[in-house]
């Protein structure tokens, strides 16, 4: 809706009206048809103000109403109507103008922001591009080179920025539609032919030509798969070569093959499931909406590693008072200079002061005793986290939550060591913890409702995508993890190389196969679990029985590496060689090729040709089973908290929605086909066998991905 009113006398001021973005719906663009209509034909209106009620322009499109039969005017003649406008239309643009948002203001013939208002247009994060206009406005009014990085990659731009660029007149830190009515009186009987976008020539670098080959070649390496970024481009050079109509044409035909591409069914789903795991729910039936977090005002952190400085970081980046305890000395000098510099970064890439005044720092761990939440990032050591669970439990106040950043260890077992275990839970960060978007929030059995939204908060305002997960070995990340890694080395030994398998990989969308991003971890921190869990010993012994570890087909490679030392980047060598220890650089290492001929030859196995289909049908559809066996067992509460754990932690392509997603995409039937075949080809590898729970959907007629949750619920009743 939208509802117009007369003001300062000559002044038509439009406001939209449907909380909480003022999305672009049907009800909206036929209010805009209608109070635009009424304002252009009422003689006492001289000039026009479009707003957003609640200090927001306009969100966009309703991405709800995309696959559904489209009602109401549409958009790109009702921008049309109001650029032809004979009465200036001026747009104050407060909180956010995103999307069809942002297209709307550049059919306006002037602008003007709010300081703190933010501008996009983020349709490629959806898998689309903007097609009512923006790809073809918006190179005329700032350029070419500007409007390619803005609507190839989708960001957000602050109102400073858009004024910089050209892309709003004014910029305001007073009531945006004061001043923009004041502007309308001024405007009110000027010529508006220099105002309409549409009419100007696009500027026409010389070198266009290559400018747009560079912006292609880069966009291909970045977008690794992704479609909707390569048709940006497209769209952005028919602005520069074609007149406006034209341009105007392409820019529909590109967007109609994006609209229906299993990639923007990817990336809406992935928009959707990132708000439906914030909806959390436990098995006691607690929920998000039924569960009061804590207040927590000060928090502290346990270890000040890689880890721990990051969380405390993150922390003090969110406002927050922080203790940062780190009992050897060294390390806490390192830790409060590396820290120090990490917040002056962070504060000059975001344009406010750094928060060193948040940290605390000290070597004495009852530091801690009066904060009201504390996270324990020690070395990954059962032991050592149990005695400082203990010290914890025996200093903290009463209602301090308790939390461990453990990547996988028992929380039961952590709350076990605490007198009040309800107060604790898991909170898994990802490495750099102040960059990675991801938190696994793990609710142990006896973890409260409470202490469960308190954690989740915490997440959501230190700006993670948190997702609720309960209390398993990995939890779901790192559980999904294990067989994907240990089919990649079974591919090595049957004859693949690190290179062929990463590649793979790559092509279908990681950002790093996983030999590379092994190396870049470091080969000793599996090997450290291998051996914690009595399997990383390589006894010596040939054939076989060498690759059997407690009942199944087991693969010693890594161990060997660890043994000579090749720990990856770190040492200069690992499934790659690099330059140096600590070189970035990967290259194919002849000594690795000649160690796996001389290992399959001395285990008896003969190597074969392995293609990029079967390396991602191991990897991919055994990472897929074991999602399905998450779901079974209930530690993921439907295939949005995988998806949304793989796409934001592990680097899975967003444009195919994450794991879960993608085997409704390729279809459930073949996965299991596949998994049978595999399983049969390989009867040591246990995992391979399909879950009860793929059976079922397949033999539910393979319902789509949101249907899933209910078939998981029937499913668990009857168990």
């Amino acid at each position: 809706m939208a509802q117009f009113t007369r003001v300062s006398g000559s002044v038509g001021l439009i406001t939209l009206q449907s909380p909480p973005v003022n999305a672009l719906s049907a009800a909206v663009r036929q209010g805009i048809v209608d109070t635009v209509k009424r304002a252009l034909s009422d003689p006492k209106v001289k000039s026009v103000v479009v707003c957003g009620q609640n200090g927001i322009f306009c969100g966009g499109a309703d991405i709800k109403e995309f696959g559904t039969n489209m009602s109401g005017p549409p958009l790109v003649p009702m921008i049309h109507a109001i650029e032809a406008a004979h009465k200036p239309v001026v747009a104050a643009i407060e909180g956010g103008a995103f999307g069809g948002g942002l297209e709307l203001a550049l059919g306006c013939h002037y602008r003007i922001a709010h300081s703190k208002a933010s501008l996009g247009l983020p349709e490629v994060t959806l898998g689309l591009l903007p097609a009512a206009g923006g790809s073809q406005r918006l190179p005329r009014l700032i350029g070419v080179p500007a409007a390619l990085d803005l609507i190839t990659t989708g960001r957000h731009i602050t109102a400073a920025e858009a004024l910089q660029l050209g892309v709003v007149d004014q910029v305001t830190a007073h009531s945006t539609v004061d001043v923009a009515v004041k502007f309308a009186l001024s405007v009110a009987g000027k010529p508006l032919d220099g105002r309409r976008i549409s009419s100007l020539p696009c500027p026409r670098p010389s070198d266009i030509d290559a400018l747009f080959e560079g912006v292609m070649q880069k966009v291909r390496q970045s977008a690794r798969g992704a479609i909707a970024p390569i048709a940006c481009v497209q769209a952005v050079r028919a602005a520069a070569t074609l007149p406006y109509d034209q341009g105007m044409e392409r820019e529909k035909e590109l967007m109609a093959s994006l609209f229906t591409s299993g990639q923007a069914r990817a990336l809406q789903y992935s928009f959707f499931a990132q708000r439906a795991v914030a909806r959390w729910s436990m098995p006691s039936g607690a929920r998000w909406d039924t569960s009061k977090p804590r207040p927590v005002h000060k928090a502290a952190v346990i270890g000040l590693g890689t880890m721990g400085r990051g969380i405390a970081v993150a922390l003090a980046q969110t406002g927050l008072s922080v203790v940062a305890v780190e009992t050897q000395e060294k390390q806490l000098m390192g830790a409060k200079q590396e820290m120090s510099g990490m917040l002056e970064r962070g504060a000059k890439r975001r344009g406010v002061a750094p928060a060193l005044d948040k940290i605390c720092y000290s070597h004495d761990i009852k530091a801690v005793a009066d904060a009201d939440l504390v996270i324990e990032a020690v070395f990954e050591d059962m032991a050592l986290k149990e005695k400082v669970f203990q010290q914890l439990s025996a200093l903290c106040k009463p209602g301090t939550l308790l939390c461990t950043n453990t990547s996988g260890l028992d929380v039961d077992h952590l709350a076990s060591q605490t007198r009040n275990p309800e107060l604790v839970v898991g909170m898994h960060f990802f490495a750099p913890a102040h960059v990675m978007k991801l938190l696994e929030v793990v609710y142990g059995s006896k973890s409260s409702p409470q202490a469960l939204a308190t954690a989740m908060q915490l997440g959501k305002k230190m700006g993670k995508v948190s997702v609720a997960v309960g209390n398993c070995r990995g939890f779901v990340g790192n559980r999904m993890l294990k067989p994907y890694s240990e089919q990649a080395f079974f591919l090595l030994e049957e004859g693949a190389t690190p290179e062929l398998v990463d590649r793979a990989l790559e092509d279908f969308g990681f950002p790093m196969g996983l030999f590379r991003m092994s190396d870049l971890s470091g080969l000793d921190v599996g090997w450290r679990v291998r051996k914690a869990d009595g399997l990383g010993k390589s006894f010596g012994a040939s054939g076989q029985q060498a690759r059997i570890r407690q009942g199944s087909r087991y693969s010693p490679l890594g161990d060997f590496l660890c043994e000579q030392g090749r720990f990856g980047q770190k040492t200069g060598r690992g499934w790659y060689q690099y330059d140096k220890p600590g070189g970035r650089v990967a290259r194919p290492d002849p000594w690795l090729h000649s160690f796996l001929e001389e290992y399959r030859a001395q285990h008896g196995l003969v190597a074969r040709r392995i293609d990029h289909q079967e390396v991602l049908e191991r990897c991919l559809y055994t990472l897929i089973n074991e999602g399905f066996r998450i779901l079974e067992d209930g530690i993921a509460a439907g295939p949005e908290e995988i998806d949304i754990i793989y796409v934001f932690g592990y680097g899975w392509p967003r444009h195919r929605g994450g794991p879960m997603f993608y085997a409704s995409m390729v279809g459930l039937e073949k996965v299991l086909a596949r998994l049978e075949f595999y399983h049969e080809a390989h009867p040591d590898v246990p995992y391979l066998q399909p879950c009860n729970l793929l059976r079922r959907l397949v033999a539910s007629g393979s319902p789509p991905v949101h249907r899933w949750r209910e078939v998981v619920k029937k499913l668990q009743s009857q168990l």
